[in-house]
């Protein structure tokens, strides 16, 4: 871990709030589109997250009293003991409390989806039909919505039944057999990946879906997101690797087999820099750079092929080199004779990063509890429309009362009425 300077932390606290105020009065491209979800966990709400960063109208619908999971997800919360994850996934959404293994919830989402367009659910398949909440059932009565479904292994084929999570999707699909060390079990990314490229699969799903609805098709439809194919469309050219050559790609730690030089290295302050050299043009450079010009001549690395085939032996050059230097040695020189290297940051080096904070990446959000609470921004950036963090993740059912009454015409002696039934 190395660290930035107190004056990236200082310009830290400033940026938060310039971006707060800069960019909160923009509405969103998807400013006049109304969301429904009913998603729980990471694959389902990471689709609504996105969409309503990009100024989509999202009502989560939470059970009652529990809420969804993601309320007390993960090891680190607040004084209370509320996940620290939740202000994030559940940011910029409204929240309804319904219960939909009722009748009366049932006819409430219903409602709901009559005037909407897009609903987001992961639930395991045939859950939905359960509710009395088919997807026909819901396409009849607004022909315009768009269903996207979020699934382990989609809504058709032998295991759509299975339980799905996305480390088990990671798993089947050849993930985490490329993860970690050749010498050791195969590991996990670090993040919960493969529900979070279901999420992304789902929202260009829902986007290309309303720019067919709204074009040539004139109709909603179904958008069917496995997190195993979210998973295998990232998975480079390990199919036809295969399939043509037989080759098995296999785990490979930090390297990238037979492209060299393209590794981590220590420094003499304890910490790793990543060198990425392994162009023709880049490696000359990397040579005169580490004082070793007589690398570019030597038979062993002087081709693409030839540094391949002795990655070990270069990547220990280079290794004897960095192990003398600092960090910020490295990385200035890197930077000076335009070679691709960056360091190995923890969490603290991200956050206090110049050029994150100088690009807005991380922002400080209103927070009830904390006063202000320090999250990813929301991307991409568009330069007329942005995506906006308008507010952290809310409590639960804190806008209950206010859609039954504006958008369904609900009285409050019936939504007493519902509160007194536990339907929300």
């Amino acid at each position: 871990m190395w660290q930035y300077d107190q004056k990236s932390l200082n310009k830290f606290n400033k940026i938060c709030v310039v971006e707060k105020l800069s960019l909160s009065l923009s509405r969103g491209p998807l400013a006049n589109f109304k969301v429904i979800e009913i998603g729980s966990f990471i694959a389902g709400p990471f689709c609504g997250q996105l969409l309503a960063d990009l100024g989509a109208e999202v009502i989560k619908i939470e059970p009652p009293k529990s809420g969804d999971t993601m309320r007390t997800w993960g090891s680190s919360r607040t004084p209370n003991g509320d996940s620290l994850w939740w202000p994030v996934i559940g940011r910029n959404k409204k929240s309804m409390t319904l219960d939909l293994r009722s009748k009366k919830g049932q006819e409430i989402l219903k409602k709901l989806v009559a005037e909407s367009d897009v609903l987001v659910e992961n639930f395991r398949p045939g859950t939905l039909n359960d509710w009395n909440l088919s997807v026909e059932s819901l396409s009849e009565l607004n022909e315009n919505l768009i269903i996207a479904q979020v699934s382990g292994y989609g809504q058709t084929g032998p295991y759509s039944k299975k339980p799905g999570f996305g480390s088990v999707a990671e798993s089947i699909s050849g993930l985490r057999n490329l993860t970690g060390y050749p010498d050791l079990p195969p590991t996990r990314v670090g993040i919960s990946i493969g529900d979070s490229l279901a999420g992304l699969f789902a929202t260009v799903g829902v986007l290309a879906s309303l720019v067919a609805r709204d074009n040539e098709l004139g109709c909603g439809q179904n958008v069917d997101v496995a997190i195993t194919e979210s998973i295998l469309a990232v998975m480079e050219s390990i199919i036809p690797e295969y399939t043509a050559n037989g080759a098995v790609r296999e785990r490979s730690g930090p390297i990238l087999p037979k492209l060299a030089p393209s590794n981590i290295y220590p420094t003499i302050d304890g910490n790793y820099v990543l060198i990425a050299a392994n162009a023709d043009k880049l490696f000359k450079k990397l040579a005169r750079a580490i004082q070793k010009p007589e690398l570019i001549d030597d038979i062993r690395y002087s081709t693409h092929l030839s540094r391949g085939e002795n990655q070990a032996g270069l990547d220990k050059v280079i290794e004897n080199w960095t192990i003398t230097k600092s960090t910020t040695e490295i990385l200035n020189l890197m930077t000076q004779e335009g070679i691709p290297a960056g360091p190995v940051n923890d969490v603290s080096d991200v956050v206090a990063d110049p050029h994150f904070l100088e690009r807005e990446a991380i922002v400080r959000v209103p927070h009830e509890e904390l006063g202000h609470i320090t999250m990813q921004g929301a991307f991409p950036k568009l330069s007329k429309t942005p995506a906006t963090i308008r507010w952290a993740g809310v409590k639960l059912g804190e806008h209950t009362d206010m859609i039954l009454q504006e958008r369904l015409g609900y009285t409050h002696a019936a939504i007493k009425s519902l509160r007194d039934g536990k339907i929300i």
